[in-house]
């Protein structure tokens, strides 16, 4: 039954995204296995995320089970389809109950998504990461495929709320490229550290990150406001720094030691 009501979110997930004329591109999707656990860990830049990460493993074949913000089970409805899809609603505030559920649905040969900034980075760049997937991936032995998506910002996302303290609605411009990169399978030993391991994912996913960020189409033209790209990259968005106060993230995180620098 999951995976029927699976295959339905999915074909009205496409047609959505062809209705608005969005086009997704994926490379490295060869480091999806078809089959057997793993654990993606993907950057977080809008929310509709995991609708396109979700439509490029189809290519797979996988039914990707995603760690999604648990005030998303607060509908009924869609209470019920996220249980049918086997998601995992996650408690920011307590967050074991869905590291359990994860690592059984790893254990059962499933791929799984977990976001690691647990939120959406307002200055566009890799923000600080929970050590959830290098806990599961050392207790499971499961392989971790990092993610990094691009243009869906464009799409709807977070952004610097306007004076009456709104943030930027979705944006139904027609055209638009989502590019995502699957990079090559990370393992983490059984003595390995989770902080120095979770390091080591957020300079993966920053290098994956930038490589699409700086793609001749995704970058603002000359002369254009682009509050929709980061910073350092020519852009409008917030730095780090300025960023600081919008963006919430759990006092567990591990704080950036990739990217631009925070000051």
């Amino acid at each position: 039954m999951s995976e029927h009501v699976y295959r339905a979110t999915n074909r009205l997930g496409g047609a959505a995204l062809r209705a608005f004329g969005i086009r997704t591109v994926a490379t490295g999707l060869e480091h999806l296995p078809t089959s057997g656990p793993v654990l993606l860990a993907a950057t977080h830049v809008s929310y509709p995320d995991f609708l396109m990460i979700g439509q490029a493993a189809r290519e797979r074949q996988r039914f990707v089970r995603f760690m999604c913000r648990h005030d998303v089970w607060h509908l009924p409805v869609v209470r019920a389809a996220m249980d049918r899809m086997r998601h995992v609603p996650v408690d920011r505030q307590a967050p074991a109950g869905a590291y359990v559920t994860a690592r059984g649905l790893l254990r059962e040969g499933e791929a799984v998504c977990a976001f690691p900034e647990a939120g959406i980075s307002y200055s566009y760049t890799v923000r600080s990461l929970m050590r959830g997937v290098a806990g599961l991936a050392r207790e499971t032995g499961v392989p971790v495929v990092p993610v990094a998506l691009w243009g869906s910002q464009r799409v709807w996302s977070v952004g610097v709320p306007d004076e009456r303290g709104k943030e930027p609605r979705p944006c139904l411009a027609r055209g638009r490229r989502v590019d995502l990169d699957f990079g090559a399978p990370l393992t983490i030993g059984a003595g390995d550290d989770l902080t120095d391991w979770t390091r080591h994912l957020g300079a993966v996913l920053t290098d994956q990150l930038e490589a699409l960020q700086r793609r001749p189409h995704h970058l603002p033209r000359p002369g254009e406001h682009a509050p929709w790209h980061p910073a350092h990259l020519g852009g409008h968005a917030p730095t780090r720094a300025q960023a600081a106060h919008l963006d919430v993230v759990p006092r567990s995180a591990i704080s950036p030691t990739w990217g631009p620098p925070s000051a």
